[in-house]
């Protein structure tokens, strides 16, 4: 329970003029007695709240209202991952394409606005003065999608026409599906490859057809699957890992420093401000999209393959102009 959430609960217990006990005012909000005392005087010091003590009865209770600012709690909202979640289900609900959900989704849509208008903002104020943005989002097949699923779900497996975009070719693939990923913004689905014989994940807005098997799908152990998936860098991972050793200006490492590329990464600033960061990689693709966009703020300094790669697209880009 964060502190304002606390001032709530305190607020709950005192209202209607009944005197509640220190030791219940603790065993409710979960709080040390030095917590409590503090919390009891920030409310009576920042909102002017008239608590009271009362000898009589041992308790604490609302009293006359105090002189100054009328008493007053602030608005309790949503986290950001509550606003977060709760806008990004009203937007899909919305761009949601008539189908089997069709019937369902205005009883849903309904619910979230009365979560959504459940504090002192009506939901076409938060709508309104919040933005969830999208970024380059992929269209994709609804009956691809739904396949997938349902193969995930049923442990079933697929047999998809995959195409890839570095090569411009699309192969065949038997695939047994493990689960499905949403990565920025795009659905990927995470699978043992039987033409490969090892795990891979595949982007579901570039399967171009797909056809459910009657074959029960090969199970690949949660453990397996999170070691795999988490050994590289992104959505592309493999068992050839390295480790990627970037060094960023001053400048963007107050951006940097603050950001988790990857669950394994390693960072430290420099004694001029310079920041270091180190982290695995097993496919390069994404890894060195992202260094781009640092532009002169970083610079790889190992691995040497690594260095050649950016090396490589920086002269590309400038060829351009």
């Amino acid at each position: 329970m964060d502190r304002l959430e606390r001032f709530y609960r305190i607020d709950q217990l005192l209202q209607g003029g009944r005197s509640v006990s220190f030791a219940r005012l603790m065993d409710s909000l979960g709080v040390s007695r030095a917590q409590l005392k503090r919390d009891l005087a920030y409310m009576k010091d920042r909102f002017n709240a008239p608590i009271e003590y009362h000898r009589d009865s041992n308790g604490y209770r609302f009293g006359v209202p105090r002189l100054g600012p009328r008493y007053e709690l602030p608005g309790l909202w949503f986290s950001p991952a509550e606003i977060y979640a709760l806008l990004t289900m009203q937007q899909l609900l919305e761009n949601l394409q008539p189908g089997l959900l069709a019937p369902h989704v205005k009883p849903l849509l309904a619910r979230l606005s009365a979560i959504l208008g459940s504090g002192e903002h009506s939901p076409e104020d938060v709508a309104k003065r919040v933005r969830v943005l999208r970024q380059a989002a992929r269209e994709l097949k609804h009956e691809h999608f739904a396949l997938v699923a349902q193969a995930t779900l049923n442990r079933r497996r697929l047999r998809i026409a995959h195409y890839n975009r570095m090569e411009d070719r699309a192969t065949e693939r038997e695939i047994s599906p493990q689960r499905l990923v949403h990565y920025r913004d795009n659905w990927y689905v995470d699978a043992w490859c039987h033409l490969r014989n090892g795990l891979r994940s595949f982007s579901i807005d570039a399967i171009r057809s797909a056809e459910l098997l009657a074959d029960k799908a090969r199970d690949v152990a949660k453990a397996e699957l999170d070691e795999y998936m988490k050994s590289g860098y992104g959505i592309f991972s493999g068992k050839d890992v390295s480790w990627a050793k970037l060094r960023f200006s001053p400048l963007a490492a107050r951006w940097v420093a603050l950001q988790k590329w990857h669950s394994k990464q390693k960072g430290s600033f420099e004694a001029d401000g310079r920041y270091r960061l180190e982290l695995p990689y097993a496919d390069d693709r994404e890894l060195v999209m992202d260094i781009l966009k640092h532009g002169p703020d970083v610079e790889v300094l190992a691995p040497p393959e690594l260095r050649a790669r950016v090396r490589e697209r920086l002269k590309g880009a400038l060829r351009q102009y």
